[in-house]
């Protein structure tokens, strides 16, 4: 874990920063910085620490540091001490409410801002509202001592997208403040845009590494297509290309003794349905009357390991740490609801840990083969996505030959596995790792920018 430094603001007149003596290292320092924003300054070593760096209360002002007790990281290019990260989380949906200024999802960033301290950062929550582009500041919300607050502060070293659905992601306005954060002010932009599952797919078919964990999938053209998948594996599952929380997703079945066809789908009124027809003309007919099917993508199914007869499939998390490397920061298993045709909480689903399912033989085994699985494919998505990822949610099978199969890879993972009691550990972990990973992209845009933008 790399050091954390505490600032302790001073009264006095004199532009001068006392700083830790190990961190010189012969380097004739002369400005401070704390993110866009910098000073000049006179460095002294500390009198009686290394873990302290005493600045007054003009630098302070002059920088917008916000007056928490907050550790920090530190980073030096050319004759400049930077202070950090600013981590600024971009997102969409503010209210008027003092007490819930992102609406419902006030809570989630009440959470994520909280490990601020553990992590040796200041992060904040802003749209694209809150800029002041003449000034070079922004009015972020910050959560400290467990109450929101708004302050001003510079532009931040790094931007987490947190933008809540692909609808918000396309509004002009906020795709024009993305655009200009990055390429008019350069600052590292991680996590951006919501996956393509047709796309993502595509993208990982070119690399021979990962291919044996793809099942095969089609954009649905035709009936022909699935007659044809259907022959070969029994059953097919029909979803849309940009959906997400299971919705929208039909399990097709072809019974080959009596010729019939059968879909398990979710209605309208969120009740799980099983329908027998006698073609799979007249199943399109009724199940999917008056939707687009040219959204829609057809996949093999595969015939999942089992629990109490109900099938079992997994939500792998990895995240890249303040090295820059992945990690595998959460493994849950979800049992499908009594008939649902997915595992998701509100299709009857439930959250279990791998210890709660398996012995333990099986549980390390599996928890083996989807850590290396998942570490897999985060390593050859981040090498065909443009932009930086930070983050990946899977959503992973294990077939009774004991291969691991990938269903979903989500930019913008949910977090409802974390609802389940034994797995606040890894809901801590996975909001620890998503801004330890600003700390990397800070001092890679400081000392190698090239490395980011190649």
């Amino acid at each position: 874990m790399r050091k954390h430094y505490l600032i302790e603001f001073v009264q006095n007149d004199q532009m001068i920063v006392f700083c830790p003596p190990s961190i010189f290292q012969d380097k004739e320092l002369t400005r401070i910085a704390f993110g866009s924003k910098s000073v000049e300054a006179e460095f002294l070593p500390h009198p009686d620490s290394d873990n302290c760096i005493v600045i007054n209360r003009h630098i302070q002002h002059a920088l917008q540091i916000p007056d928490f007790k907050q550790p920090y990281h530190l980073f030096i290019n050319g004759n400049t001490l930077f202070i950090g990260p600013l981590i600024g989380i971009f997102t969409a949906g503010f209210t008027d409410i003092d007490e819930q200024p992102i609406g419902e999802r006030t809570q989630f960033f009440s959470k994520l801002l909280s490990v601020n301290k553990t992590v040796g950062a200041l992060s904040f929550v802003f749209g694209e509202q809150h800029i002041d582009w003449k000034q070079g500041t922004i009015e972020g919300y910050f959560y400290e001592n467990n109450r929101w607050q708004q302050l001003e502060v510079p532009f931040p070293n790094v931007i987490y997208d947190r933008l809540p659905n692909r609808k918000s992601e396309r509004i002009p306005k906020l795709m024009k403040v993305k655009e200009r954060l990055q390429k008019e002010y350069l600052i590292p932009w991680y996590n951006p845009g919501f996956f393509n599952k047709l796309d993502i797919y595509e993208r990982l078919e070119q690399d021979s590494s990962v291919e044996r964990y793809l099942p095969e999938t089609h954009p649905f053209t035709s009936f022909s297509i699935i007659e044809t998948m259907l022959s070969k594996y029994g059953h097919v599952f029909v979803k849309p290309r940009n959906g997400s929380l299971g919705l929208g997703i039909h399990q097709i079945i072809y019974d080959r003794e009596t010729g019939k066809y059968y879909c398990r789908y979710q209605d309208s009124e969120e009740r799980n349905r099983l329908r027998k027809f006698p073609s799979l003309e007249l199943l399109f007919k009724w199940v999917f009357n008056n939707q687009s099917l040219e959204n829609m993508i057809v996949q093999q199914g595969i015939h999942l390991i089992r629990k109490d007869r109900r099938p079992i499939d997994f939500r792998v998390h990895t995240n890249k740490d303040d090295t820059g490397n992945w990690k595998v920061s959460a493994i849950a298993a979800k049992v499908a609801g009594q008939g649902s045709v997915t595992t998701h909480k509100r299709n009857g689903g439930e959250v279990k840990t791998i210890n709660e399912i398996f012995n333990k033989e099986e549980c390390n085994l599996y928890t083996e083969k989807l850590s290396k699985a998942a570490l897999d494919l985060s390593t050859v998505l981040e090498q065909n996505i443009e932009g930086i990822i930070g983050e990946i949610g899977f959503d992973l099978g294990i077939d009774r030959n004991g291969d691991v199969w990938l269903f979903e890879a989500n930019s913008k993972p949910g977090r409802s596995i974390f609802s389940h009691p034994k797995m606040k550990d890894f809901d801590l972990l996975t909001r620890k790792l998503s801004l330890a990973f600003a700390v990397f992209l800070t001092e890679q845009s400081l000392l190698h920018p090239e490395e980011l933008y190649k």
